[in-house]
């Protein structure tokens, strides 16, 4: 299977993405430059983490405009697969990708820690390996509150679209469980299509032994499950 990790200017866990993809679950892996309008024939398309331009002006806000981004609008409107990582999620809902926004921390301040999750739905390509009722991954970002409009909550909840929410170590989602204002402790979404992901913490940061953490592992393990070609 071909994965393209998306590299915009300030994308900073685009190596730690290509790591996991091709050295520990073996697959084929290109970079993608932001200015770049072939997507290289790839299966899968990942925008990493990081500080796409700075994040000047509003997290995302400018990397949409990127020229790779027309292409990967066209190829996940065809169908194709494509998952965005903390700022690849920002990007994703600025793009109109995926529904709902991603605003400021509750707290106004950058949140770097391990968190837990609880996978709301084993119905997606990302997540159907996963049968833990916690799992912890690591956060790290500034603008991570997910927010939707009543009729989008409402959609989500519907079409069983929410991926993850932020839980207690033994899977109880609460307010204090929930580290930046997230309506509903959301941490991932997918869209009606379900071949668009986008989630706030890194799976990448919890993919390798030598971390003492591998509850991200599954992930990439649901996606070849699913689509080995």
């Amino acid at each position: 299977m071909k994965f393209g990790v998306v590299v915009f200017p300030g994308s900073n866990c685009d190596m730690d993405m290509v790591y996991v993809l091709e050295t520990i679950m073996k697959q084929d892996v290109v970079k993608l430059w932001h200015k770049d309008t072939d997507l290289q024939e790839c299966d899968f398309i990942i925008l990493p983490g990081g500080f796409s331009f700075g994040d000047y002006l509003r997290s995302g806000a400018i990397a949409k405009f990127s020229p790779i981004m027309t292409e990967i609008i066209g190829f996940a409107n065809a169908g194709g697969y494509v998952m965005g990582i903390c700022n690849g999620f920002q990007i994703l809902t600025e793009s109109g990708l995926l529904p709902g926004a991603l605003l400021h921390n509750n707290s106004h301040k950058f949140i770097c820690k391990n968190t837990y999750l609880k996978v709301e739905t084993k119905n997606t390509l990302v997540t159907n390996q996963y049968a833990e009722k916690a799992i912890k991954i690591p956060i790290a970002h500034g603008e991570g509150k997910y927010f939707a409009d009543e009729k989008t909550m409402k959609a989500l909840i519907q079409n069983d679209q929410i991926l993850f929410k932020y839980c207690d170590e033994n899977g109880n989602i609460t307010e204090k469980a929930n580290p930046n204002g997230s309506l509903l402790n959301i941490a991932g979404v997918c869209n009606a299509n379900r071949n668009v992901f986008g989630m706030m913490p890194h799976p990448e940061r919890a993919a390798d032994q030598e971390l003492n953490n591998q509850d991200g592992l599954s992930l990439f393990k649901s996606i070849l499950s699913e689509i080995q070609l």
